[in-house]
Protein backbone atom coordinates (compact mmCIF):
# COMPACT_ATOMS: atom_id res chain seq x y z
CA UNK A 1 0.00 0.00 0.00
CA UNK A 2 2.89 2.30 1.16
CA UNK A 3 4.65 1.44 -2.15
CA UNK A 4 1.53 2.61 -4.23
CA UNK A 5 1.04 6.02 -2.86
CA UNK A 6 5.05 6.79 -2.96
CA UNK A 7 4.94 5.63 -6.82
CA UNK A 8 1.39 8.05 -7.23
CA UNK A 9 3.53 10.68 -5.71
CA UNK A 10 6.48 10.01 -7.44
CA UNK A 11 3.71 9.74 -10.74
CA UNK A 12 2.29 13.19 -9.84
CA UNK A 13 5.91 15.13 -9.40
CA UNK A 14 6.71 14.12 -12.68
CA UNK A 15 3.66 14.98 -14.34
CA UNK A 16 3.63 18.17 -12.62
CA UNK A 17 7.25 18.40 -13.37
CA UNK A 18 6.62 17.95 -17.83
CA UNK A 19 3.50 20.41 -17.08
CA UNK A 20 5.89 23.06 -15.64
CA UNK A 21 8.40 22.61 -18.40
CA UNK A 22 5.64 22.70 -20.98
CA UNK A 23 4.14 25.50 -19.51
CA UNK A 24 7.91 27.33 -19.27
CA UNK A 25 7.68 26.34 -23.05
CA UNK A 26 4.54 27.89 -24.16
CA UNK A 27 6.06 31.07 -22.37
CA UNK A 28 9.37 30.95 -23.75
CA UNK A 29 7.74 30.55 -27.36
CA UNK A 30 5.44 33.58 -26.98
CA UNK A 31 8.04 36.00 -25.41
CA UNK A 32 10.47 35.19 -28.48
CA UNK A 33 7.70 35.83 -30.78
CA UNK A 34 5.47 39.09 -29.27
CA UNK A 35 6.61 41.92 -31.09
CA UNK A 36 8.56 44.89 -29.17
CA UNK A 37 6.60 47.84 -28.80
CA UNK A 38 8.37 50.06 -31.16
CA UNK A 39 5.96 52.91 -32.42
CA UNK A 40 8.97 53.97 -34.86
CA UNK A 41 11.81 52.69 -36.12
CA UNK A 42 14.99 52.61 -34.22
CA UNK A 43 18.79 52.44 -34.73
CA UNK A 44 20.91 50.73 -32.41
CA UNK A 45 24.44 50.14 -32.32
CA UNK A 46 27.02 47.32 -31.22
CA UNK A 47 30.24 48.33 -29.89
CA UNK A 48 32.85 45.89 -31.03
CA UNK A 49 33.63 43.17 -28.45
CA UNK A 50 30.23 43.73 -26.94
CA UNK A 51 28.87 40.44 -24.65
CA UNK A 52 25.50 39.10 -25.43
CA UNK A 53 23.99 40.45 -22.04
CA UNK A 54 25.16 44.33 -22.79
CA UNK A 55 23.18 43.68 -26.36
CA UNK A 56 20.16 42.36 -24.47
CA UNK A 57 20.98 45.61 -22.46
CA UNK A 58 21.00 47.93 -25.25
CA UNK A 59 17.54 46.09 -26.38
CA UNK A 60 16.26 46.89 -23.52
CA UNK A 61 17.27 50.26 -23.61
CA UNK A 62 16.47 51.27 -26.99
CA UNK A 63 13.93 49.14 -28.37
CA UNK A 64 11.74 48.49 -25.02
CA UNK A 65 13.10 44.65 -25.12
CA UNK A 66 11.33 42.38 -21.97
CA UNK A 67 13.49 40.43 -19.96
CA UNK A 68 16.40 40.87 -21.21
CA UNK A 69 18.30 37.85 -18.80
CA UNK A 70 15.99 35.81 -20.60
CA UNK A 71 16.99 36.76 -24.47
CA UNK A 72 20.86 36.40 -23.06
CA UNK A 73 19.89 32.90 -21.84
CA UNK A 74 18.22 31.85 -24.92
CA UNK A 75 20.76 32.96 -27.44
CA UNK A 76 23.57 31.09 -25.51
CA UNK A 77 21.37 27.49 -25.20
CA UNK A 78 20.54 28.44 -28.88
CA UNK A 79 24.83 28.71 -29.40
CA UNK A 80 23.94 32.43 -31.33
CA UNK A 81 25.09 34.63 -28.55
CA UNK A 82 29.28 35.19 -30.02
CA UNK A 83 27.59 35.48 -33.40
CA UNK A 84 26.38 39.01 -32.66
CA UNK A 85 28.23 41.24 -35.45
CA UNK A 86 29.26 44.85 -34.42
CA UNK A 87 27.74 47.65 -36.27
CA UNK A 88 24.34 49.86 -36.30
CA UNK A 89 21.24 48.23 -37.28
CA UNK A 90 17.94 49.97 -37.96
CA UNK A 91 15.22 47.44 -35.96
CA UNK A 92 11.81 48.09 -37.21
CA UNK A 93 8.19 47.95 -36.16
CA UNK A 94 7.04 44.66 -35.86
CA UNK A 95 10.16 42.63 -35.16
CA UNK A 96 10.04 40.26 -32.27
CA UNK A 97 13.23 39.37 -29.92
CA UNK A 98 13.63 36.36 -31.85
CA UNK A 99 13.53 38.45 -35.31
CA UNK A 100 15.49 41.54 -33.91
CA UNK A 101 18.46 38.96 -32.82
CA UNK A 102 18.33 37.53 -36.20
CA UNK A 103 18.27 40.79 -37.83
CA UNK A 104 21.64 41.40 -35.66
CA UNK A 105 23.01 38.05 -36.97
CA UNK A 106 22.47 38.63 -40.62
CA UNK A 107 20.36 41.43 -41.27
CA UNK A 108 22.02 44.39 -43.02
CA UNK A 109 24.16 47.27 -41.50
CA UNK A 110 22.30 50.99 -41.47
CA UNK A 111 23.89 52.30 -44.67
CA UNK A 112 24.62 56.54 -45.04
CA UNK A 113 24.91 58.14 -48.41
CA UNK A 114 27.54 60.71 -49.66
CA UNK A 115 26.08 62.12 -53.23
CA UNK A 116 29.20 63.85 -55.61
CA UNK A 117 27.48 66.07 -57.57
CA UNK A 118 28.10 66.29 -61.46
CA UNK A 119 29.98 70.26 -62.33
CA UNK A 120 31.12 70.53 -58.51
CA UNK A 121 34.47 70.82 -58.10
CA UNK A 122 36.74 68.03 -56.14
CA UNK A 123 37.00 70.55 -53.14
CA UNK A 124 33.03 70.87 -52.84
CA UNK A 125 33.11 66.94 -53.05
CA UNK A 126 35.54 66.66 -50.11
CA UNK A 127 33.56 68.89 -48.24
CA UNK A 128 30.56 66.95 -48.59
CA UNK A 129 32.27 64.12 -47.65
CA UNK A 130 34.05 65.48 -44.65
CA UNK A 131 30.74 66.61 -43.66
CA UNK A 132 28.71 63.36 -43.86
CA UNK A 133 27.60 62.00 -40.66
CA UNK A 134 29.57 58.39 -39.35
CA UNK A 135 32.44 58.83 -42.11
CA UNK A 136 36.04 58.28 -40.45
CA UNK A 137 37.70 61.09 -41.21
CA UNK A 138 41.83 60.26 -42.18
CA UNK A 139 42.41 62.68 -44.95
CA UNK A 140 41.04 66.02 -43.30
CA UNK A 141 43.98 68.70 -43.62
CA UNK A 142 46.25 66.76 -45.94
CA UNK A 143 47.39 69.02 -49.29
CA UNK A 144 46.55 67.74 -52.97
CA UNK A 145 49.69 65.73 -53.16
CA UNK A 146 48.89 63.64 -49.92
CA UNK A 147 45.45 62.71 -51.09
CA UNK A 148 46.94 61.83 -54.47
CA UNK A 149 50.02 59.53 -52.73
CA UNK A 150 47.21 58.12 -50.42
CA UNK A 151 44.89 57.10 -53.37
CA UNK A 152 47.96 55.66 -55.32
CA UNK A 153 46.72 58.10 -58.42
CA UNK A 154 50.09 59.23 -60.93
CA UNK A 155 48.10 62.14 -61.63
CA UNK A 156 49.20 65.60 -60.56
CA UNK A 157 45.71 67.38 -59.90
CA UNK A 158 42.80 65.34 -57.59
CA UNK A 159 40.35 67.63 -60.03
CA UNK A 160 37.81 65.27 -61.93
CA UNK A 161 39.35 62.38 -60.76
CA UNK A 162 36.07 61.39 -58.58
CA UNK A 163 33.35 60.26 -60.25
CA UNK A 164 29.66 62.08 -59.50
CA UNK A 165 27.30 59.84 -57.93
CA UNK A 166 25.61 58.80 -54.83
CA UNK A 167 27.82 56.46 -52.60
CA UNK A 168 26.35 54.27 -49.57
CA UNK A 169 28.93 53.42 -46.79
CA UNK A 170 28.46 52.17 -43.21
CA UNK A 171 29.43 53.48 -40.12
CA UNK A 172 33.06 54.11 -39.38
CA UNK A 173 33.91 53.84 -43.07
CA UNK A 174 37.11 56.28 -44.17
CA UNK A 175 37.06 59.03 -46.28
CA UNK A 176 39.99 57.34 -48.34
CA UNK A 177 37.50 53.93 -48.83
CA UNK A 178 35.35 56.24 -50.60
CA UNK A 179 37.70 58.29 -52.44
CA UNK A 180 39.23 54.89 -53.55
CA UNK A 181 35.28 53.78 -55.17
CA UNK A 182 34.37 56.82 -56.55
CA UNK A 183 38.04 57.08 -58.01
CA UNK A 184 37.67 53.74 -59.51
CA UNK A 185 34.34 54.48 -61.09
CA UNK A 186 35.74 56.86 -62.50
CA UNK A 187 38.35 54.98 -64.56
CA UNK A 188 35.49 52.28 -65.02
CA UNK A 189 33.41 54.29 -66.84
CA UNK A 190 36.09 56.51 -68.98
CA UNK A 191 37.41 53.00 -69.88
CA UNK A 192 34.22 52.38 -71.14
CA UNK A 193 33.23 55.01 -72.97
CA UNK A 194 36.88 55.61 -74.15
CA UNK A 195 36.00 52.04 -75.85
CA UNK A 196 33.18 53.57 -77.88
CA UNK A 197 34.96 56.82 -78.88
CA UNK A 198 34.81 58.26 -82.64
CA UNK A 199 38.10 58.05 -84.60
CA UNK A 200 40.32 60.92 -85.12
CA UNK A 201 40.23 62.43 -81.79
CA UNK A 202 42.12 65.34 -81.11
CA UNK A 203 42.66 63.49 -77.94
CA UNK A 204 46.59 61.87 -77.19
CA UNK A 205 44.80 60.00 -73.78
CA UNK A 206 41.64 59.87 -72.39
CA UNK A 207 42.49 61.75 -69.48
CA UNK A 208 42.22 64.70 -71.76
CA UNK A 209 38.96 63.66 -72.56
CA UNK A 210 38.06 63.98 -69.35
CA UNK A 211 39.40 67.67 -69.15
CA UNK A 212 37.06 68.31 -72.11
CA UNK A 213 34.29 66.15 -70.66
CA UNK A 214 34.68 68.87 -67.34
CA UNK A 215 34.55 71.67 -69.51
CA UNK A 216 30.99 70.58 -71.16
CA UNK A 217 29.90 69.48 -68.35
CA UNK A 218 30.34 73.33 -66.89
CA UNK A 219 29.10 74.84 -70.45
CA UNK A 220 25.95 73.05 -70.29
CA UNK A 221 22.60 73.78 -69.01
CA UNK A 222 20.95 70.90 -70.97
CA UNK A 223 21.90 67.06 -71.43
CA UNK A 224 20.82 67.34 -74.90
CA UNK A 225 22.99 70.02 -76.32
CA UNK A 226 26.33 68.49 -74.48
CA UNK A 227 27.28 66.78 -78.24
CA UNK A 228 26.91 69.74 -79.76
CA UNK A 229 28.67 72.03 -77.62
CA UNK A 230 31.35 69.25 -77.74
CA UNK A 231 31.45 69.30 -81.40
CA UNK A 232 32.34 72.72 -81.31
CA UNK A 233 35.21 72.67 -78.93
CA UNK A 234 36.50 69.46 -81.41
CA UNK A 235 36.03 71.71 -84.23
CA UNK A 236 38.12 74.44 -82.62
CA UNK A 237 40.80 72.41 -81.21
CA UNK A 238 41.12 70.51 -84.90
CA UNK A 239 41.62 74.06 -86.30
CA UNK A 240 43.70 75.34 -83.73
CA UNK A 241 41.38 77.70 -82.31
CA UNK A 242 41.75 78.56 -78.72
CA UNK A 243 38.28 77.27 -76.65
CA UNK A 244 37.72 80.64 -75.06
CA UNK A 245 35.63 78.80 -72.52
CA UNK A 246 34.21 81.27 -69.74
CA UNK A 247 34.10 78.51 -66.73
CA UNK A 248 37.70 77.53 -67.08
CA UNK A 249 38.73 81.54 -66.73
CA UNK A 250 36.70 80.93 -63.85
CA UNK A 251 38.41 78.02 -62.59
CA UNK A 252 41.66 79.39 -63.15
CA UNK A 253 40.62 82.49 -60.69
CA UNK A 254 40.24 80.50 -57.88
CA UNK A 255 39.12 82.61 -55.10
CA UNK A 256 39.15 85.93 -57.29
CA UNK A 257 36.46 85.07 -58.54
CA UNK A 258 33.23 87.27 -57.21
CA UNK A 259 30.75 86.01 -59.79
CA UNK A 260 31.57 88.13 -62.86
CA UNK A 261 34.50 88.21 -65.59
CA UNK A 262 36.13 91.52 -66.36
CA UNK A 263 37.70 92.08 -69.71
CA UNK A 264 41.32 92.20 -67.35
CA UNK A 265 40.41 88.71 -66.39
CA UNK A 266 40.03 87.14 -69.70
CA UNK A 267 43.71 88.85 -70.88
CA UNK A 268 44.96 87.39 -67.47
CA UNK A 269 47.10 84.15 -68.50
CA UNK A 270 46.92 81.64 -65.91
CA UNK A 271 46.83 77.55 -66.54
CA UNK A 272 42.98 77.45 -67.05
CA UNK A 273 42.39 81.28 -69.50
CA UNK A 274 41.35 79.13 -72.59
CA UNK A 275 41.44 82.71 -74.08
CA UNK A 276 44.86 82.88 -73.55
CA UNK A 277 46.08 79.15 -74.01
CA UNK A 278 46.33 76.84 -77.07
CA UNK A 279 44.70 73.39 -76.42
CA UNK A 280 43.35 71.98 -73.07
CA UNK A 281 43.63 73.13 -70.02
CA UNK A 282 46.39 71.02 -67.72
CA UNK A 283 43.27 69.19 -65.40
CA UNK A 284 39.73 69.10 -65.54
CA UNK A 285 37.98 72.31 -64.25
CA UNK A 286 34.87 69.73 -62.41
CA UNK A 287 33.45 66.18 -61.50
CA UNK A 288 32.17 65.14 -65.17
CA UNK A 289 29.25 62.97 -65.72
CA UNK A 290 28.96 59.87 -67.72
CA UNK A 291 27.11 61.80 -70.20
CA UNK A 292 29.24 64.45 -70.55
CA UNK A 293 32.09 61.65 -70.99
CA UNK A 294 30.53 60.18 -73.65
CA UNK A 295 30.25 63.80 -75.76
CA UNK A 296 33.38 64.34 -75.44
CA UNK A 297 34.20 61.17 -76.77
CA UNK A 298 31.25 61.22 -79.74
CA UNK A 299 31.07 65.07 -80.49
CA UNK A 300 28.23 66.18 -82.75
CA UNK A 301 28.94 66.50 -86.64
CA UNK A 302 28.04 70.13 -87.77
CA UNK A 303 30.37 73.25 -88.70
CA UNK A 304 29.33 75.89 -85.78
CA UNK A 305 32.21 76.88 -84.01
CA UNK A 306 30.61 79.50 -81.51
CA UNK A 307 27.41 78.88 -78.64
CA UNK A 308 25.94 81.74 -76.19
CA UNK A 309 23.67 81.03 -73.88
CA UNK A 310 20.01 82.22 -74.08
CA UNK A 311 19.21 82.57 -70.51
CA UNK A 312 16.93 79.10 -70.12
CA UNK A 313 19.65 76.93 -69.80
CA UNK A 314 20.18 76.31 -73.75
CA UNK A 315 22.28 78.35 -76.42
CA UNK A 316 22.50 79.80 -80.37
CA UNK A 317 25.14 77.75 -82.11
CA UNK A 318 26.90 79.94 -84.88
CA UNK A 319 29.18 79.17 -88.04
CA UNK A 320 30.84 82.32 -88.56
CA UNK A 321 31.87 85.15 -85.79
CA UNK A 322 29.53 87.40 -87.33
CA UNK A 323 26.88 85.57 -86.35
CA UNK A 324 28.37 84.98 -83.01
CA UNK A 325 28.30 88.87 -82.24
CA UNK A 326 25.01 89.33 -83.43
CA UNK A 327 24.05 86.30 -81.12
CA UNK A 328 25.47 87.73 -78.17
CA UNK A 329 23.98 91.56 -78.57
CA UNK A 330 20.54 90.27 -78.62
CA UNK A 331 20.81 87.02 -75.35
CA UNK A 332 23.87 88.51 -73.60
CA UNK A 333 23.15 92.90 -73.90
CA UNK A 334 19.39 92.59 -74.99
CA UNK A 335 19.44 94.32 -77.76
CA UNK A 336 17.03 93.67 -80.75
CA UNK A 337 18.75 92.70 -83.77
Amino acid sequence: MRKRRVASLLLGMVLLAGACSAAAYLWLQRYLDAPLPLASAVVIEIPAGSSMAAVAALLQKQAQLQHPRVLTLWARYAEIDKAIRAGEFELQPGLTPRTALNHLLVGPFVQYPVAFIEGTTVSEALNTLWNSPRVQRTLQGLGQAELLAAMNSPRESLEGLLFPDTYFYTAGTTDLSILRRAAARLDQVLAEEWAQRQEDLPYTSPYQALIMASIIEKESGVISERAEIAGVFVRRLRLGMRLQSDPTVIYGMGNAYDGNIRREDLETVTPYNTYRINGLPPSPIALSGRDAIRASLNPAAGTALYFVATGDGGHVFSDTLEAHNAAVRRYQLGQEP
